[in-house]
């Protein structure tokens, strides 16, 4: 089939070998219809709505809810991660298999698949292709619905404990970078991220966590004279600009200062702030300082 072609009802029934009511039922309850429209005609599939669908069939069959296959396939950029990230090696199947293990609840088997993310693939490239995907379709669940917050703490738990067993390295190496959570800012899992990915670089850092004060924060940088800061901030109410400024000005400020997360709205922090867009970058960032 070329891409740019369009598919009646019919045609996807066969492709996918199910019956055309139940493709009306998918489209009728979940959204998962066809979306490309001609006055006159009746709508008509694309090729991108048929992989939409072929992954929610594929997640259906492997024990997913099928409103929460739909969720997850609906959305573009978690679609991409299922079925597009051939170099991380089995992604796909290490995210179907967390995601269901994650809606049973079941811990040790959380527990279990994570390390081996982490294992096979690396912390960032785990972060990226597996935990982060998982954690936003169950946090993006929760916002909509205000359900799977007994979930969303399961597999925030098992991903913390599988970061801080990642082997630090050894005393006496300089700590030179800092790590925070903005202030009211609960969201510690990409600093934990990025803390394990460190480390597993032989880089240690000192971690603050979740809600640091800015007066907390900026104590820290004067007595520990860091090279590299970095704030965490999730959500635009904890991403206040100030916790920044005193870091900016102080006598022997860090090298580098860097704001990360979606909270942070750039064009009223500071100048002078960097903004990593991701863990690999944020590494770098940080790392650079170091040489």
């Amino acid at each position: 089939m070329s891409p740019g072609a369009a598919y009646s009802a019919g045609a996807v029934a066969r492709r996918l070998g199910v019956a055309v009511t139940t493709l009306r039922t998918w489209h009728q309850r979940y959204g998962m219809g066809p979306s490309l429209h001609e006055p006159g005609h009746h709508r008509r599939y694309t090729e991108q709505d048929i992989e939409r669908l072929e992954l929610m069939q594929r997640l259906i069959g492997e024990g997913v809810a099928p409103g929460e296959a739909a969720r997850w396939a609906s959305n573009r950029s978690h679609h991409t991660v299922l079925i597009g990230v051939a170099d991380a090696g089995d992604s796909a199947a290490a995210v179907r298999g967390l995601l269901r293990a994650a809606l049973r609840l079941d811990a040790p088997s959380v527990r279990h698949r994570v390390a081996e993310a982490v294992r096979a693939l690396g912390v960032v490239a785990a972060w990226d292709n597996v935990l982060r995907p998982v954690l936003s379709v169950i946090g993006d669940r929760h916002a909509a619905t205000g359900g799977l917050i007994e979930v969303e703490h399961l597999v925030s738990g098992c991903v913390s404990a599988v970061l801080g067993a990642v082997p630090r390295p050894p005393e006496g190496v300089p700590v030179r970078l800092l790590l925070a959570c903005a202030n009211e800012e609960q969201h510690s899992l990409p600093i934990e991220a990025l803390a394990a990915a460190l480390a597993a670089s032989g880089v240690p850092v000192r971690s603050l966590g979740a809600r640091v004060p800015p007066a907390a924060l900026l104590a820290a940088v004067r007595r520990t004279g860091p090279a590299g800061v970095l704030v965490w901030s999730h959500h635009v109410s904890t991403a206040a600009p100030d916790q920044l400024e005193g870091i900016l000005v102080e006598r022997g400020r860090p090298l580098v200062v860097a704001a990360a997360g979606p909270g942070w709205d750039r064009p009223f922090v500071p100048s002078g702030v960097v903004f990593p867009d991701s863990l690999a970058e944020a590494l770098v960032i940080l790392t650079s300082v170091l040489t």
